[in-house]
């Protein structure tokens, strides 16, 4: 049963673009149903966004919907940023919760991963796994390396098996991926280091 995390519980946070509709699909399925909570950017327009996580809901363990702000986190749940909006997490009387944002584009983009890789950083702290896949331009490697220097663990998708090796490798330009792995086993090696195995 999906349960409410409190503070001091590991979160993972993926963001993507060019590609990413199958490699997040593909991490997503190496993810058992009583995953830590999973927070994802991934560029798309805004009709798309729904049908995403409705098909994604379909194929993998945990639960998958599209974010309409304000949800408690919950374990055993991944919450996909609609493509009108910023997606953040945020602090709650009870935990975390996601916050949407219309602000300005960050990157050309909204929802943009450094949006939700510093609110990472910047709330959950130590507690935090970013993972970044595979993508054009740089959207997300700053708000990774603040991550890492807030102490937490990071993962980026591996030139071989990227669409587009743009975000990965920007972000590995500046010393923000404390790891590379392929697609295969970015999942399992999420899950390590939340403490958790694979399904």
């Amino acid at each position: 049963m999906p349960r409410p995390v409190s503070s001091g519980s590991k979160i993972i946070f993926v963001g993507a673009s060019t590609g990413g509709t199958e490699a997040v699909k593909s991490f997503l399925l190496g993810i058992p149903p009583d995953c830590p909570p999973i927070l994802i950017v991934q560029h798309m327009p805004e009709s798309f966004t729904a049908s995403f996580a409705a098909r994604l809901n379909s194929l993998c363990q945990p639960r998958v919907i599209e974010s309409q702000g304000g949800e408690l986190l919950e374990s055993g749940t991944v919450y996909i940023a609609p493509g009108h909006s910023h997606l953040k997490i945020k602090r709650s009387a009870s935990g975390y919760a996601t916050e949407l944002l219309r602000t300005p584009p960050v990157n050309r983009h909204r929802p943009s991963v450094d949006v939700l890789f510093d609110s990472a950083a910047e709330v959950v702290g130590r507690y935090a796994i970013g993972v970044i896949l595979t993508g054009m331009g740089k959207d997300g490697a700053c708000g990774l390396l603040r991550m890492r220097k807030a102490g937490a663990r990071t993962l980026g998708q591996d030139e071989a098996s990227c669409v587009v090796y743009g975000m990965p490798r920007e972000a590995a330009l500046i010393g923000a991926i404390e790891e590379v792995a392929g697609l295969a086993e970015l999942s399992r090696r999420a899950l390590s280091m939340s403490g958790r195995t694979g399904p």
